[in-house]
């Protein structure tokens, strides 16, 4: 008889392309990954993998089996989701992948409301396109991700989105600056401004690339921080402006003053993902509600 855990060793390698990457996703070590497969090549009789530089690669078989897999995958995951899951008590340790920002201002208020319910979460920050890849590969059981109008977000088919609420962001000034007084500006207003941003690359750095995108130009970056209260900081000292969202935001200090640009719409979509066969689980919906109740409160 097949191995269902053997089943999930060939999936992981597959989807990582690293026996080593397969075990970190799954918890366990490379050798205890290795000899899972080499328990299925012994009962299929031939080789699942094939050594390809520094990684590996499935050979026809393997792809043909880690196919056939995920669907057996799926059909155990829904199984557990609903007919072995009590409806009226959902229970469980939920994997959560989310920003920061929502992690502040959607997760944690809702946390104090699992208390005693049976259902824990298990959190780990993640920028969104990260995060949406754990829940497809099965690293997390749901994300809270976001969806900048100016930089999509790419879903696979086989999660759930529902969308839990808009969330605008601000270019925060110092009160000393040139723009304080508007209560809006244009982006050409803004060309030569010194700037604060997310890392290169995050979704939210590329939202403020896309502000001045049309105009052929790129922002004038200063420095790259992840978290934004170091963004409000550097704000506060007048050594840099920022496009700072409002979900999860520190307090702003006295003198940041918050201006909108009215040429271009600065919003995102807060959304959360899942498995579609994870739809019906009791904790999932549970903490779904939970998070829609949060978003309704911001």
């Amino acid at each position: 008889m097949i191995d269902v855990m053997a089943v999930r060793a060939l999936v992981a390698v597959e989807q990582s392309g690293s026996v080593v990457k397969a075990a970190e996703s799954m918890g366990y070590s490379p050798s205890a990954i290795s000899q899972q497969i080499k328990k299925l090549e012994k009962q299929s009789g031939v080789a699942l993998l094939e050594r390809y530089g520094r990684g590996v690669l499935l050979t026809e078989r393997g792809k043909t089996l880690a196919e056939r897999g995920r669907q057996i995958l799926d059909d155990v995951e829904l199984l557990e989701s609903t007919l072995l899951a009590d409806p009226e008590k959902p229970e469980g340790t939920l994997r959560v992948a989310t920003f920061s920002t929502a992690s502040r201002g959607l997760v944690a208020p809702i946390l104090k409301k699992l208390d005693g319910s049976g259902v824990r979460l298990s959190i780990i920050g993640e920028d969104p396109r990260e995060a949406v890849d754990r829940v497809a590969t099965g690293q997390a059981d749901l994300a809270v991700v976001h969806d900048w109008q100016s930089v999509p977000l790419a879903i696979p088919d086989h999660l759930e989105v529902e969308n839990l609420c808009l969330d605008d962001a601000d270019v925060l000034v110092n009160s000393g600056h040139r723009l304080a007084g508007a209560a809006e500006v244009f982006r050409r207003d803004l060309l030569e401004e010194a700037w604060i941003s997310t890392p290169a690359g995050a979704i939210c750095s590329e939202a403020l690339m896309q502000v001045f995108a049309d105009l052929g130009r790129v922002p004038n970056v200063r420095a790259y921080d992840p978290d934004f209260s170091t963004h409000l900081e550097y704000v506060s000292l007048g050594v840099a402006i920022a496009l700072v969202p409002q979900l999860g935001r520190p307090p702003l200090p006295e003198n940041v003053i918050p201006i909108s640009i009215s040429d271009m719409c600065n919003q995102r979509q807060v959304q959360i993902v899942y498995r579609k066969t994870m739809a019906a689980s009791p904790a999932i919906r549970h903490v779904v509600e939970l998070l829609h109740h949060a978003a309704e409160q911001i």
